[in-house]
């Protein structure tokens, strides 16, 4: 089917070809709640979106509703899972089309499970991906520039964000509605701006006493003391927008504070590689400026930043580069420069551009990522910290015309692990 899209997209002007697959998608996504009967409309669903976080988000949410003994079916970037059944998403779409969605809830319903979490990109509706599923609640994480190349500008980015809220929510024939904001983004006013029965705004002035600290988290809501070993504020806002989903369907604070205390890790964010080393080792997807910015900030106790910087991805967001190249250079200590995902781009042009911005960091071109990593974690010394970015649970490094190389960073660096400390 790809490759037939790809060979029309060829012979059709690129102007008529947009005009068309806008109803091609549009009727895929009938079709495929047609089919299956609209199973949205018999299971509660809660939708995820935003720029960064909303994969963690996902995570901690499918947690939370577990730990209070509700069964759960997940569809994000990290895995699918339904019930006791789960795997990794190696899509490389965080929401796949061709009916999967309708298919997956369908299959939910069967199960019976309580809740339906899935992770909505602004991608995914520009397709109609999230058009036929109707959610009882939904969080806005916040919005920071992505994709701009691809949407056309930045309120182009905006635009299909809100219309999941107004497509999927507002338009839900299902009383008892939930819209959780963060009330600190600049665009939360947007984002509230629907009609639906209940909205909430978080906000970190909620919170009394935040401490961050290298083994985690801790604040204080409603006189509750949560302690998260998730890193960074950026997980704070994380957890406060799943606890107030949480508290908005019934569960209690005490309930949440003993499900966050023992949630350790989500896979590809902010993820600790071990192996008994003395120094950390992290595998965190930061795509965005203010996404690296952040993981670098929340590691500022390492003695030295040792920095693994990929190209940000082949044909897209190109400003991004030296931006988070600059990033790198100033809280970074060493960096290295690898290759990531290149698509059709020359990806030593990719790096030159990166190359570039770097003023006043020691930095060094290791092309190949699997080297890059272990040269890394074999010149880590005591209380450094070795940050893998870009990629995250991504498990192909994505190369010309569609091809790709199976990969795992969190696995490459456990093998560099296990190899310096004799694991093996």
């Amino acid at each position: 089917m790809n490759t037939l899209i790809s060979l029309i997209k060829k012979i059709i002007p690129e102007p008529l070809f947009k005009r068309i697959s806008v109803p091609y998608h549009f009727l895929l996504a009938w079709l495929g709640a047609i089919k299956n009967k609209h199973p949205s409309k018999d299971i509660k669903i809660i939708g995820i979106t935003g720029t960064k976080g909303k994969s963690s988000v996902v995570e901690i949410t499918n947690a939370v509703l577990e730990g209070a003994g509700l069964s759960t079916a997940v569809s994000g970037t990290v895995q699918f899972k339904i019930g006791d059944w789960a795997e990794e998403n190696k899509f490389k779409q965080t929401m796949p089309g061709r009916f999967f969605l309708q298919n997956f809830l369908t299959k939910a319903q069967e199960k019976k499970v309580d809740w339906v979490v899935i992770e909505m990109t602004s991608e995914g509706a520009k397709q109609f991906r999230n058009r036929f599923i109707y959610l009882d609640a939904f969080i806005f994480t916040n919005l920071a520039p992505e994709h701009i190349e691809s949407h056309g500008g930045y309120e182009q980015y905006k635009q299909p964000k809100l219309s999941i809220i107004k497509n999927s929510l507002e338009a839900s024939p299902k009383s008892d509605r939930h819209l959780i904001v963060n009330g600190d983004d600049n665009e939360a006013a947007d984002f509230l701006d629907f009609d639906v029965e209940h909205k909430h705004e978080f906000k970190l002035s909620q919170l009394t006493d935040i401490l961050t600290k290298q083994e985690g988290v801790e604040f204080t809501y409603k006189n509750v003391r949560f302690v998260s070993p998730l890193s960074g504020e950026f997980n704070i806002k994380n957890l406060l927008a799943v606890i107030m989903f949480g508290e908005s369907i019934g569960i209690s604070l005490e309930n949440m504070q003993k499900t966050i205390a023992h949630f350790k890790e989500i896979p590809g964010r902010v993820q600790r590689i071990e192996a008994g080393q003395d120094f950390e080792v992290i595998v965190d997807y930061a795509h965005t400026p203010d996404s690296l910015e952040a993981i670098y900030k929340a590691f500022d106790h390492a003695q030295n930043r040792i920095c693994i910087l990929g190209n940000t991805g082949g044909g897209r967001d190109q400003w991004k580069r030296p931006v988070m190249a600059k990033i790198a250079d100033t809280y970074c200590d060493e960096i290295i420069l690898t290759n990531e995902d290149p698509y059709d781009e020359d990806p030593l042009a990719i790096l030159e551009q990166m190359r570039e911005a770097i003023t006043e960091t020691p930095y060094e071109v290791v092309f190949d990522r699997r080297n890059a990593i272990f040269a890394a974690v074999e010149r880590a010394k005591k209380g450094d910290a070795v940050m893998i970015t870009g990629k995250g649970t991504d498990a192909f490094i994505m190369g010309p015309q569609g091809t790709k190389i199976p990969w795992s960073d969190s696995g490459i660096a456990q093998e560099a692990l296990d190899k310096r400390m004799g694991n093996n």
